[in-house]
């Protein structure tokens, strides 16, 4: 598909497996939410000017088993790119993120920004994590990062020791974990940001 010169292609994907390769031309902005199903997302960004946004939420539980890929190709300068990958793992839950990003010799004056991070609420949840950045182009700001740990203990204590279960703690501490991933969907649709939010307020691991 492609996205036109100028154009916004936002959408929010739940509980709904996507496949989507994405085209954009000359200042066009993507932006993409995928909350609890698997994933492959590629955008090319073809001409001068594009911003891409791939935000993924993954709430695992049992013996799911999720991938999330991103392909990110910066073709030409003058663009901007953020990946915000999340998984929180339960019980024997696997998740893999696949993170692809490259920036082409000619995309001079690119910024670019992966992050995944990941919550294990378990001893057998297991995360995979593979970035992969190829940069060719010098005058560029890019950077990546990827986390995979479990709860703060220390967090946990300090919250006990002014009244609060470690039942309500934990589920606290997951959900001040996952809202930003939320948060950021745009007012074009409110009623589902404020449906997973409420959603997110009720969530035990």
């Amino acid at each position: 598909m492609r996205v036109s010169k100028g154009d916004i292609f936002e959408r929010v994907f739940i509980n709904e497996e996507v496949h989507l390769q994405l085209d954009q031309e000359a200042g066009s902005h993507v932006k993409i939410h995928v909350i609890n199903a698997p994933f492959s997302i590629t955008v090319n960004q073809l001409e001068e000017g594009c911003h891409t946004e791939i935000y993924g939420l993954e709430h695992l539980h049992g013996e799911e088993n999720v991938t999330a890929e991103t392909h990110v190709t910066h073709a030409v300068g003058g663009g901007s790119s953020t990946q915000l990958i999340k998984f929180v793992l339960a019980d024997n839950a696997r998740g893999r993120f696949i993170g692809d990003l490259k920036i082409a010799p000619d995309a001079q004056q690119t910024e670019a920004h992966q992050t995944n991070r990941n919550l294990l609420l378990s001893e057998t949840a297991q995360m995979r994590t593979q970035p992969q950045l190829e940069i060719y182009a010098d005058d560029v700001k890019a950077t990546h990062g990827a986390s995979t740990g479990q709860l703060d203990e220390s967090a946990l204590f300090y919250m006990q020791q002014r009244g609060i279960s470690k039942q309500k703690a934990r589920q606290l501490l997951v959900n001040a974990f996952m809202k930003d991933v939320i948060e950021v969907i745009s007012d074009q649709y409110s009623d589902v940001r404020e449906q997973l939010l409420n959603a997110i307020d009720g969530v035990v691991e």
